[in-house]
């Protein structure tokens, strides 16, 4: 195998957590090429990969880089995404693959069904699964993530009051049923009573301003003041993270930091629960709640029109 393509087109939490595929290839075939193709979105989570040999980026379509990628003449590809564009590419460039087999049939049985059938094995030990023809072992090191020199950001950039130690806040997701109410947030930010910088992108300056408001002198709210690489830099020097079920979550635990990963509609079972992370980490949930999980991936509001799954986390489980 002198040059593998790696297949995975998004989001930034799958994203991180195909790094020990990438990695163990380089280590254990360190002859190998490695090419990445993604979407161009999400470069930069990858460009800065050192087991990367060259990224190449879609913007819709993979007829954009077909012939580019036929020239490279692959011996090998790796499908993480196993969706209709990966199939397109693997089509494109006939050449011997592998594909990640997704569990769809039973994560639709557990969110309709309420019934666990699920594999214990965590979302990376099944991308691990799908290089294992190839001789390719987990080497167990966790996920990686690289910063780049020009986006680490100095602490001494931040206010006086938070540049010796303090605790990530993602308040952020993609769906808002990910997302705890930002009364609930502000409550345990009160309670923390310790400097805290709210992590989140320009989506969530609204709420972070409110909640900056709200606490005050312990807050610095970044969002939408750092790109994702200098937000990566701030959740490596935090002394704890706590986030929601989000790409951020997967970043802290590639620096292995103690991470609360808050937890609503969807559930660890689904193998997205943060991986190798510091010991002092926990998942916090309201179990046994009848109508949890109700979707895997999330939605805008509560089906049920309480959302009970995120007003009644238990605050406390944030000390």
């Amino acid at each position: 195998m002198k040059k593998i393509l790696i297949i995975r087109f998004s989001s930034i939490g799958d994203i991180v957590l195909t790094t020990p595929v990438i990695r163990c290839i380089k280590e254990q075939k360190p002859n190998t090429e490695i090419h990445y193709l993604t979407k161009a979105s999400f470069k930069s989570i990858l460009e800065n990969n050192t087991h990367i040999t060259k990224i190449h980026t879609i913007e819709k379509d993979v007829k954009e880089v077909m012939e580019q990628l036929q020239k490279e003449n692959f011996d090998f590809a790796v499908d993480l995404h196993n969706n209709i564009r990966s199939i397109q590419t693997k089509n494109g460039l006939g050449k011997p693959s592998s594909t990640f087999k997704k569990l769809n049939f039973k994560k639709w049985v557990l969110v309709n069904f309420k019934i666990a059938n699920m594999p214990k094995a965590h979302l990376v030990d099944r991308y691990m699964d799908t290089v294992a023809q190839l001789g390719i072992k987990n080497d167990n090191k966790g996920l990686d993530y690289f910063i780049p020199e020009k986006d680490e950001v100095n602490v001494s950039t931040l206010p006086v009051s938070h540049q010796k130690e303090f605790i990530g806040f993602v308040i952020g997701a993609k769906h808002f049923t990910k997302q705890l109410p930002t009364e609930k947030i502000i409550s345990i930010c009160k309670k923390l009573n310790h400097p805290i910088i709210l992590l989140g992108g320009k989506e969530d300056i609204s709420r972070a301003e409110e909640i900056e408001k709200a606490v005050g002198s312990t807050i610095y709210n970044a969002c939408g003041k750092y790109n994702l690489n200098q937000s990566a830099s701030l959740i490596k020097q935090a002394s704890k993270i706590i986030s929601h079920d989000t790409g951020l979550m997967h970043i802290a635990a590639a620096f292995k930091k103690e991470i609360v990963s808050v937890w609503g509609n969807t559930v660890p079972a689904f193998g997205f629960s943060p991986y190798l992370p510091d010991l002092k980490s926990k998942m916090v949930e309201v179990k046994n709640l009848s109508c949890r999980p109700c979707s895997k991936i999330g939605y805008d509001k509560c089906p049920k029109g309480h959302f009970k799954c995120m007003m009644e986390i238990d605050e406390s489980a944030f000390s």
